[in-house]
């Protein structure tokens, strides 16, 4: 039983694609979520929005008495804080919360009995534990997890060290900005035959167990809860309530972004950054270090990061330019600038690599009538530098950026229900230090 959103609904879609990307703010140097230590979620159900214009029923955390979140809301407390979680269930199933990582949790149900459920149809759960360690984690339903993850019962816990800027306790993880992606996938035919017991009236903890998931086959792929191409819209969109997370990846040249990533279903999805190497320097919320306060001496640097289910990863990306051969920000007679180099070779300012300073790109560029022009393409092959564009095109990269695609290596994820482009797919923008550009 499939929600179809309107061919009306569907066009408005597509109309406000283009301004969302072009003058919505996109990313943040934060990551968005609700600050503990105290929260208060719900359990309830509704639908989410797929890349293809269908929807499909979920289940999700609320924050509160506010819609259904897919991924359920991301929860940011301190490290030493004593946090407590307030679990109101709405479903007509028993549904509860494990917080791997962390020690000492305790949780009470609503008669005072030391339980780890929420009963259906008004059960309250409290669970309490000292967030001891910072690091990323996740949160799921330990209530038949094989369905209610799959419905969508999870979410994201960050724990932030004392220390600002850093993903723990030591200098080699601080960061400049930092993003969060948590892959997942759905058989739409569960969802369907969820929603065919709760439109009969006849869901409970007895009939979900009839769920069958011998022949499980994901059709969907999600990052941040989104397919392809609405993972690269601004956190909040108007047709996606349900989904308040998107993905686009924004940073100035020589910056680090810390990515922490969540393999939050029950496939392996190897995650594969373009444009540089990423170092991966934590998983499942510690350091990869020798011996304590080593730092991440264990890192790992790599291209695809093989994204297990259940745990979660810290990685550190940057990209300069450096002895890429040629002058990022554009030759003398398209963009005059200059470069002084510092002790490490680059602008203070503008972070370009001097020693490649005004060079031009080593290769014949074709000409206008022999390229095909996309969305991202800012008219010139410099960044920060604007160029003649086909009618309609360009508008997704205002600032004239680099762009590089992000996406799952398994070819069959990057589409929605078969057909592509969808799935585990964003972009990383690498945007010019000049005036008048900002990233949020």
């Amino acid at each position: 039983m499939n929600k179809v959103i309107s061919k009306a609904k569907a066009g408005l879609r597509a109309l406000l694609l283009l301004p969302l990307i072009t003058v919505g703010a996109v990313a943040h140097a934060a990551i968005q979520g609700i600050p503990g230590p105290s929260f208060d979620l719900t359990a309830k159900a509704d639908y989410i929005t797929t890349g293809d214009g269908n929807s499909v029923l979920m289940w999700g955390y609320a924050h509160g008495a506010g819609p259904m979140s897919y991924p359920g809301p991301t929860l940011i407390v301190n490290v030493g804080d004593d946090v407590t979680v307030t679990l109101s269930n709405q479903l007509p199933v028993t549904v509860s919360m494990l917080f791997p990582g962390q020690t000492g949790v305790k949780a009470l149900g609503s008669d005072g009995v030391l339980t780890q459920e929420a009963t259906p149809n008004g059960g309250v759960a409290t669970y309490t534990f000292k967030a001891s360690n910072p690091g990323t984690y996740q949160y799921y339903s330990g209530s038949n997890p094989a369905v209610q993850i799959e419905m969508g019962l999870v979410g994201t816990l960050i724990v932030r060290p004392v220390a600002p800027s850093q993903a723990y306790e030591h200098a080699g993880s601080r960061y400049d900005r930092e993003y969060l992606v948590m892959l997942t996938e759905s058989d739409r035919r569960v969802h369907e035959q969820i929603a065919a017991l709760t439109a009969l009236g006849q869901l409970s903890d007895a009939t979900i167990q009839t769920i069958d998931l011998t022949d499980y086959h994901a059709t969907l792929w999600f990052i941040n809860g989104r397919n392809a191409p609405d993972s690269m819209m601004q956190d909040f969109a108007p047709w996606m309530p349900t989904q308040p997370y998107g993905s686009l990846i924004r940073m100035f040249p020589a910056e680090d972004i810390l990515i922490r990533v969540v393999g939050g279903g029950r496939d392996m999805h190897p995650f594969h950054t373009h444009g540089n190497h990423f170092r991966q320097i934590a998983q499942d919320g510690r350091l990869l270090e020798s011996t304590p306060g080593a730092g991440p001496d264990l890192q790992r640097s790599d291209y695809t990061l093989r994204t297990v289910p259940g745990e979660t990863y810290d990685i550190l990306f940057t990209w300069t330019g450096r002895d890429i051969g040629w002058d990022i920000y554009g030759t003398a007679p398209l963009n005059p600038h200059t470069c002084t180099p510092d002790v490490s070779g680059f602008d203070a300012t503008t972070k370009e690599w001097c020693a490649d300073h005004y060079k031009t790109i080593p290769v014949s560029l074709p000409q206008q009538q022999d390229m095909l022009v996309g969305g991202f393409w800012g008219g010139s092959p410099y960044m920060g530098v604007f160029g003649a564009l086909a009618p309609g095109d360009g508008g997704l990269n205002p600032n004239f950026g680099y762009t590089y695609m992000w996406h799952s290596h398994n070819e069959v994820e990057l589409t929605n229900d078969d057909i592509f482009p969808g799935g585990i797919m964003t972009m990383l923008v690498i945007e010019p230090r000049n005036p008048g550009v900002v990233i949020p």
